[in-house]
């Protein structure tokens, strides 16, 4: 099994180019079959999601040719099946997905129920919630989600919660209902807005993306298009975070400064310096960390997918610190993991207390999951010592050539496969 081999204590430095938002890019490419015409989709991040999902669509018919590394053409004028049941899609989340934008267009699908990280109940009751509104019928059988209708039909539906998901899958269905769709309470993530404006690119009307209120009038099809996702806020916020960590020096570039306000602001907290340019964010960490609180939230605030990255610096910042879990109740399982390198941390409920530690030793650890993982990188490289990480699967499903990137800012880290090659990065490392 792959893992990162990580000697800590460099403090990075330089400049690391961002790519394009994997959750972004999860839903503009299952729209992308809404259409018989060619769509070209720019800046797709190589990672283990995308690259499932694209196989998913394969599996039903849809031409996909990669023009590049971060570019694909993509033709659904041939899809021949509406049943997804891959083994592989059930291990990401989004491909329920593709149920919103099929249900859309056929007026029908089946789609595995999702899989993805073990970070919390994550229920589809409000997509479900509006499929029906629109008048699709809905069940689950087999471990399938089942969706038809007759005819889709414009509605108001006001989402009990706020949910990126069911935001997402209802905007898509709702863009070729007949008539006119209100969607209220709705998510207002930059990649909610980014897949509004990929629909409309290709003929759809939807307005107020971005606000709690979507409005979209239903159009009869979609045309072809070609569009360049938006950057990895994630991506980037842990790369900010990584400067802060390894008292480094990193600017963060091909970014959108806007979306970063949340996480720049409490990395201000702590004591670092943050200087924003057009589409760059630098991260200096010149001084002693301190503590701060924190409070996950749907957008603009904090970000759950921010949480274990704060946490780590948290741990190493002077004084007691309060992280507060508001999305997922079952975030906090990383922590076991931190505290094997020394961390003092208690966890009660959804929230953490963290008493600041001077340092983390190395250990040997493993991702529990995709942002869990990647914080604990972070921690690899501010602790002495040399840190192993296992089941870097969960890290590669969202971050890409992660560890190449971290080793152009000076981090000692290689990815290793068997103990001989462990064994000899700690004779490199000394």
């Amino acid at each position: 099994m792959e893992q990162y081999a990580i000697k800590g204590g460099n403090p990075l430095v330089g400049e690391v180019e961002i790519g394009g938002a994997k959750n972004a890019a999860l839903a503009i490419l299952a729209a992308a079959i809404m259409t018989d015409e060619t769509v070209v989709i720019e800046n797709v991040p190589d990672v283990r999601d995308t690259n499932v999902l694209i196989q998913a669509m394969e599996s039903i018919g849809v031409i996909v040719n990669r023009i590049d590394r971060h570019t694909v053409k993509i033709n659904a004028s041939h899809i021949h099946n509406l049943v997804i049941e891959d083994d592989f899609i059930k291990k990401i989340r989004a491909s329920y997905y593709l149920l919103g934008a099929l249900l859309g267009k056929y007026k029908k699908a089946e789609v595995a129920l999702p899989g993805g990280c073990n970070i919390g109940l994550r229920p589809i009751d409000q997509h479900i919630k509006g499929f029906r509104a629109l008048g699709a019928d809905v069940r689950i059988e087999h471990g399938l989600i089942i969706t038809d209708a007759e005819d889709l039909r414009g509605s108001n539906i006001y989402l009990d919660v706020v949910s990126v998901g069911a935001t997402i899958n209802v905007m898509m269905a709702a863009v070729m209902a007949e008539g006119k769709t209100t969607i209220e309470n709705a998510a207002k993530e930059p990649h909610v807005v980014d897949l509004a404006n990929f629909l409309n690119s290709m003929g759809a009307d939807v307005k107020g993306a971005g606000t709690d209120v979507i409005r979209i009038k239903g159009v009869p099809k979609l045309h072809g298009s070609e569009y360049t996702i938006i950057p990895d806020q994630i991506e980037a916020g842990t790369f900010m975070f990584a400067a802060a960590v390894t008292r480094g020096d990193v600017t963060v570039k091909n970014v959108i400064p806007k979306h970063l306000e949340s996480i720049s602001s409490k990395l201000l907290e702590i004591g670092c310096e943050v200087e924003e340019s057009d589409d760059a964010v630098r991260v200096v960490s010149a001084k002693a960390l301190t503590h701060t609180h924190v409070k996950t939230l749907p957008y603009p605030g904090f970000p759950t997918d921010m949480q274990p990255q704060i946490v780590v610096a948290l741990g190493l910042s002077a004084g007691t610190s309060i992280v507060t879990e508001s999305i997922f109740e079952n975030r906090f399982k990383y922590v076991d993991e931190l505290t094997r390198m020394g961390a003092n941390i208690k966890v009660e409920g959804n929230t953490a207390i963290i008493d600041g530690v001077e340092r983390y030793t190395g250990a040997s650890i493993s991702a529990p999951d995709l942002r869990a993982g990647a914080s604990l990188v972070l921690a690899g490289l501010a602790a002495e010592g040399v840190t192993v990480v296992d089941d870097i699967r969960f890290i590669e499903r969202g971050y890409e050539d992660f560890h190449l990137k971290l080793k152009a800012l000076g981090a000692q880290i290689d990815k290793v496969n068997t103990e001989r090659e462990l064994q000899k990065f700690k004779l490199k490392v000394g």
